[in-house]
């Protein structure tokens, strides 16, 4: 091409891009005031805009067919059409990511774990763009490949035999597909949301993203669990934030028979009503259980907004009654009794002082031990229990 052509397109490409400036700037400083979604078209285009610019400017300043030799006219004229087809795919990815900016921005999760209708909106439309995105890229390659002779050749064999094709690619991408399909069910059943507090293959954790192939769990220690979508479909899983955020505390102390019920209840009553993390519906405090070691299981349990202070209380609640039962009553701690039957005074004298296991080893022989934690009576050279 001749020099006049050259500076005939840097004008052309100039121009085009000057106008894209200005456009830009009435967005930022007139239209935005008017037109919420105007800031962010202006960010998500401050490159594609620029460049599909540049690509059409040049094309519309290319020589006609008769300027240039015929091959060189090809060569240029493909490039060209391969550039505006790349470009203008990416400026309208773009813009759809705008308009998809505002929604998701207006539905930003601000009561946090409550705000379940935006988190479900959130997820759904996070899900749609991506999905929308995958097409569009798939139809802007197709269109590529299509310009090449060769390929449109091959295609149109492709088309004959489409059924064929299909069912290949059908078995070919099962996977893929039951994946895609698998995202959107979970978005749109309202099973699964972004921000949802779950529990997946024994980890604690936070729906951090759900894409069309995996759902990505942000674990509390800040490691990611990355599940494919399919999972949640066909196994189950734990959903605390499916119906709403509140949840129940429950902390299990293992105690001694002595521990003094009232006393436990009252005090864990009065901790858990000046708590900041208790939300005011209800609490308890009740021995649920004897374990076979011997240890009455006193169960306190106290309702939460959310995870977070659930956790905090469960917390609060087990070293407050763990430090109270130490300084006020010792003797409700866990512990093994031993009764020793039979022995000399000495010998029962002996055994005040000194820790029973230790007495037992030394006076095995002596006379018989009675293990009251399980009713039976050994003799002579027992071995302790």
């Amino acid at each position: 091409m001749s020099p006049a052509q050259w500076i005939a397109i840097g004008v052309a490409v100039a121009i085009s891009m000057t106008l894209v400036f200005v456009f830009q700037w009435l967005l930022n400083h007139k239209l935005g005031k008017v037109w919420p979604m105007a800031r962010y078209v202006v960010s998500r285009s401050a490159v594609t805009a620029y460049t599909a610019a540049a690509v059409v400017g040049a094309n519309l300043a290319l020589p006609s067919r008769g300027d240039v030799p015929w091959s060189t006219f090809q060569t240029i004229d493909h490039a060209m059409t391969i550039l505006m087809i790349g470009t203008l795919t990416a400026l309208i990815l773009s813009l759809a990511y705008a308009a998809t900016d505002m929604v998701l921005e207006r539905l930003s999760v601000r009561n946090g774990d409550a705000d379940r209708r935006a988190r479900r909106l959130q997820t759904q439309v996070r899900l749609l763009r991506r999905v929308i995105t995958s097409v569009v890229v798939v139809l802007a390659i197709a269109a590529i490949l299509f310009t090449f002779e060769g390929v449109r050749a091959l295609g149109a064999g492709l088309l004959a035999s489409a059924g064929v094709i299909g069912i290949v690619a059908g078995v070919a991408a099962q996977s893929t597909l039951s994946n895609l399909f698998a995202g959107l069910q979970l978005a749109f059943s309202d099973a699964l949301r972004i921000g949802d507090v779950v529990v997946v293959e024994g980890e604690w954790g936070r729906v951090e993203e759900l894409s069309l192939v995996n759902v990505t769990i942000k674990i509390w220690d800040e490691r990611r669990l990355v599940v494919p979508v399919a999972n949640f479909t066909t196994t189950s899983f734990e959903n605390w934030t499916k119906s709403g955020t509140n949840i129940t505390a429950k902390v299990q102390l293992p105690l001694d028979w002595e521990v003094p019920v009232g006393e436990l209840r009252e005090e864990a009553g009065k901790l858990i009503t000046a708590s900041k993390f208790w939300d005011g519906r209800s609490w308890s405090c009740q021995v649920v259980d004897v374990t076979e070691s011997g240890e009455v299981v006193v169960r306190v349990v106290a309702s939460a907004s959310d995870t977070g202070n659930q956790w905090n209380i469960a917390c609060e609640i087990r070293e407050h009654l763990v430090t109270w039962l130490v300084e006020n009553y010792p003797q409700s701690l866990p512990r093994k009794r031993t009764e020793f039957v039979g022995g000399t005074e000495e010998e029962s004298s002996y055994a005040e002082q000194f820790p029973t296991s230790a007495f037992r080893r030394a006076t095995a022989a002596s006379g018989a031990v009675h293990d009251s934690s399980n009713g039976t009576a050994q003799s002579g050279n027992a071995e302790e229990v």
